[in-house]
């Protein structure tokens, strides 16, 4: 089952994707270089070295039948055509959130949305304060849209966010309704 974690630049996908991963994620992080500047906007994320040119992975293995897939997209404007590439067949998203920047999270939800890809959104701790309220009405979110807090380096916090996820999706899935079908009554010989 593939899950797709989104967001902007510099909110902590790789850092969820590295805290869940039952193996050594893969990774495509590069060294920043001057060659970004003016194209990419890391004032939102001082102190970055480092950025995803095209995705990180990992995986969790919930039982024998059952694994998830975790696709981390990079959150460079520049990156964003792989976005929709990564959302075929998503069993569904978690749209990362830094409360500092919210507006950097419209992208993925509208993406998200075209796509039909259900999803949920974690607003990363960076030490602002939670503020749901806030960051559900400025994302504009459905009711129904999950929001959590998590922190991304912590491994618990990480699955706690998958959790809410597959449980959003079972939620929604469940809610679907089966057309009611009469039997066709058998006609006698």
């Amino acid at each position: 089952m593939k899950i797709v974690i989104v967001g902007g630049f510099g909110v902590g996908k790789t850092t969820l994707v590295r805290s869940v991963s039952e193996i050594r994620p893969l990774d495509t992080e590069a060294t920043m270089t001057d060659a970004g500047l003016g194209i990419d906007d890391v004032t939102g994320a001082p102190g970055k070295s480092t950025t995803t040119v095209a995705f990180d992975f990992g995986r969790i293995t919930i039982d024998a039948e059952n694994v998830l897939y975790l696709f981390g997209a990079p959150g460079q404007e520049r990156f964003w055509f792989l976005w929709d590439r990564l959302f075929t067949g998503a069993l569904g998203a978690i749209v990362l959130v830094d409360q500092r920047r919210i507006a950097d999270s419209w992208y993925a939800i509208d993406r998200l949305e075209h796509q039909r890809t259900p999803f949920i959104v974690a607003c990363n701790n960076f030490g602002a304060p939670d503020r749901p309220d806030e960051v559900r009405a400025a994302l504009d979110l459905d009711p129904l849209v999950p929001l959590v807090d998590c922190d991304a380096r912590s491994r618990d916090s990480a699955k706690r966010v998958l959790i809410t996820l597959v449980e959003h999706i079972h939620a929604a899935s469940s809610s679907i309704a089966v057309p009611h079908t009469r039997p066709t009554p058998e006609i006698a010989s």
